[in-house]
């Protein structure tokens, strides 16, 4: 009896519903040991302990991963806005191929959050995820500002006549751009849902504010990119361009160390999610499969069934 009465105070401590199924398991040495279920949403804590809501998780957590959202967005458009112009200011390319290369870039980027969301749902999930993909898109963003920066880097000028950026200059800004394009790219899948992860589905009043926590990303979304034209755009005009790119990095950095003081009270998805792989693969398998069962010759002949009735009609009586 005594206890039965203690584990109903620990399921009480950690916030389970009262009409949720617990098990006791008590040890063969005799020492009672106490090991309650997973939430219903299977959330754990970083130490991969059942997540107690009242210390992790929901809007406290979530306010991590805005301010991160507000410095990532004006670390990333200090970058891309300003692109085209570094390039033909800087490196003296013409304005077609600038235009070209940016494209490119622009479209690798928006690529690569479907590589960031395959890797995050089959092996490393999405914290450990977006923990290696911000250290790769620092890593990127730091080789830009060098080749922006040293004097060794950049293009020298002669009675006002430069000259065009040596491949050394340029093969280094585009392994720095394309550093940034994959550590950025990885992130954007992973971070919205990460937050939203900080809400149970299984509570009602969660599940609503889980709905405004979208309002709130697009607000730190559209908020990050309005404090970028004037800040950055600004100081790279005015001052420099590896001075606006340290500004970038500034922003960057600060939103990693931000996102990292969440890491104690953020709730974690238990375990890996099913591998997406064979679903992926299903779908286009079973799309061609119904096209090939569904396009026979009987279905043809019912489908045009009319037209061929009246072709051999029309055989029948004009004849040869």
């Amino acid at each position: 009896m005594l206890v039965g009465l203690l584990w109903k105070r620990v399921c009480k401590a950690i916030s389970l519903l009262n009409d949720q199924e617990t098990k006791l398991y008590i040890a063969t040495a005799g020492r009672l040991r106490l090991q309650p279920p997973l939430p219903p949403d299977g959330k754990v804590d970083l130490r991969g302990r059942p997540s107690i809501s009242s210390r992790t998780g929901k809007q406290k957590a979530c306010c991590f991963v805005l301010v991160y959202q507000v410095l990532e967005r004006f670390a990333y458009y200090g970058i891309g806005a300003n692109l085209v112009n570094y390039m033909t200011t800087q490196l003296h390319k013409d304005s077609v191929s600038s235009v070209s290369n940016v494209n490119n870039w622009s479209g690798t980027l928006w690529i690569a959050p479907i590589l960031g969301a395959y890797v995050a749902d089959s092996y490393t999930g999405l914290f450990w995820t977006i923990i290696i993909s911000l250290l790769i898109y620092a890593r990127g963003l730091g080789l830009l500002v060098l080749t922006s920066s040293l004097k060794c880097l950049r293009s020298t000028c002669t009675n006002r006549i430069c000259n065009k950026a040596s491949n050394l200059q340029v093969i280094l800004l585009y392994v720095s751009l394309y550093t940034i394009a994959i550590g950025s790219g990885a992130v954007k899948p992973n971070i919205s849902t990460f937050g939203a992860d900080q809400f149970d589905d299984f509570n009602t009043k969660e599940k609503e504010i889980k709905v405004s926590f979208f309002n709130s990303w697009s607000f730190s979304t559209c908020l990050g990119i309005l404090l970028e034209p004037l800040l950055v755009v600004y100081i790279q005009d005015r001052f420099g361009w590896g001075l606006g790119y340290d500004l970038s990095v500034i922003g960057l950095l600060l939103s990693i160390i931000i996102f990292f003081m969440g890491t104690p009270i953020y709730s974690y998805k238990s375990g890996k999610e099913r591998n997406p792989t064979m679903d992926f693969i299903k779908v286009p398998v079973g799309c061609f499969g119904n096209v090939i069962f569904t396009i026979t010759p009987i279905a043809i002949a019912e489908k045009y069934a009319v037209y061929i009735k009246g072709f051999l009609l029309s055989l029948f009586f004009i004849g040869p």
